[in-house]
């Protein structure tokens, strides 16, 4: 990866994209709003981004008094209801139709239906007067080619190519992962993020930009800048293990396997990403102290690992981080051993050990019934045992046997 960055770098320059480096997410969000502020920007059209959902972009632009729009409808939608996104692919997946109406009703004016047409019309008119006012254009990356130069942007909306070409300043955005080496790794990597993101062979838009605006050209911005962000990326490259947790091309199809996350939603994790990928991501990005719940948020059931279409051992990180978070891992995760508590440890060690070992349990076993006189003898009525109905006969013999008493007891009454 190092020597296909300074591979992009050299690439990118000689198309003419100002290429910027920034080693956390705040540097970035301080470098993108420099660069607003030279060209005088206070309207920025943003297309979809999770690195700039994960540095809080909007929040930082909008604190130095310029507004960020976001022009992915799902984003658009999130935006309106003051909230973030709750999966990777569609942002507002928690929303329904009549919400999604109220929301617009409430915030842009549009009567209130549930004809998803009309709503839809709606949006793409009000974002086509924002695509023609903004100063600068903001987007993410799909994949760099560092052969050319060259930045992919996969999206479905159309708002990405209107975000790229239609301000005077064209900004991208990526974590240093998303870097390829040729242009021909593109198309498979391409096939899988869109068949396991929406079922899609190929998405409406697939956008190549390769530098500005060329003279003699008609339409296209007039500067490009790429803004390359570490933000801890860095760090997980250096383990051999966490490592493969950079191969992640974004598809969400983790999270639409996920019995967890498929029942609690991405909002309960809190985080920029949820699901089985964030619990595995964000301790990296902002430490175990304040992610240590995050990689016991699974119930190891394999489904993530199964459909990940780049084979990320999601489930062994997983594992890796929860030993990671009571101090018995390799301790690379920045917070390592947040959760240890030693009575809590020592016990569950003892428990471990009796687990494994047959004859120990049975003994102990043994010993916890000569001691069953000691329980209550009454927790509620299914722990009754001493006026709980005697289970039914196991065998042939004994049910006729019981047949033959009940016929007898008719018989006196």
């Amino acid at each position: 990866m190092p020597d296909l960055l300074e591979q992009l770098e050299a690439n990118c320059q000689a198309n003419g994209i100002r290429v910027h480096w920034a080693e956390d997410g705040e540097q970035a969000c301080r470098i993108i709003r420099e660069l607003c502020e030279a060209r005088g920007a206070r309207h920025v059209i943003k297309g979809k981004s999770m690195v700039s959902e994960e540095m809080h972009l909007n929040d930082h632009l909008e604190a130095a008094g310029i507004e960020a729009l976001e022009s992915d409808l799902g984003e658009y939608l999130v935006q309106l209801n003051e909230q973030t996104p709750s999966h990777i692919i569609m942002p507002a997946i928690h929303l329904n139709t009549e919400e999604i109406s109220d929301v617009m009703h409430d915030r842009t004016g549009t009567e209130r239906t549930i004809d998803v047409d009309y709503l839809t019309a709606a949006a793409r008119a009000q974002l086509r007067e924002r695509f023609m006012a903004a100063d600068v254009g903001i987007s993410g990356v799909n994949f760099a080619v560092a052969e050319t130069g060259t930045l992919c942007l996969v999206e479905n909306e159309g708002n990405g190519r209107m975000t790229t070409t239609v301000p005077p300043v064209h900004i991208a955005v990526t974590g240093i992962e998303k870097v390829v080496e040729h242009l021909r790794d593109v198309p498979p990597l391409y096939a899988l993020l869109t068949r396991s993101a929406t079922g899609q062979h190929v998405t409406t838009y697939f956008n190549m930009i390769s530098g500005p605006r060329k003279p003699g050209e008609r339409d296209g911005p007039e500067e490009v800048h790429l803004v390359l962000v570490d933000n801890g990326r860095s760090s997980i490259y250096q383990d051999n293990e966490l490592l493969d947790t950079l191969r992640c091309i974004r598809c969400g199809a983790c999270m639409n396997h996920c019995p967890v996350y498929t029942r609690v939603g991405g909002h309960t994790y809190g985080t920029t990403y949820p699901g089985p990928i964030g619990s595995i991501l964000m301790p990296h990005l902002m430490g175990l102290e304040a992610t240590k719940d995050l990689p016991s948020a699974s119930s190891l059931c394999g489904a993530c690992g199964e459909v990940c279409p780049v084979k990320i051992p999601i489930p062994d990180l997983l594992v890796r981080l929860r030993k990671e978070a009571v101090g018995e891992g390799r301790g690379n995760v920045e917070g390592a051993g947040v959760k240890r508590d030693r009575k809590e440890v020592l016990a569950w060690k003892g428990w471990q050990w009796l687990a494994t070992h047959p004859g120990a349990w049975r003994a102990g076993a043994g010993v916890a019934g000569k001691f069953r006189f000691l329980s209550p003898s009454r927790l509620g009525p299914w722990t009754d045992y001493r006026t709980a109905p005697k289970p039914a006969a196991t065998s042939l013999h004994a049910m006729v046997k019981q047949h033959r008493r009940k016929l007898e007891r008719e018989d006196e009454k």
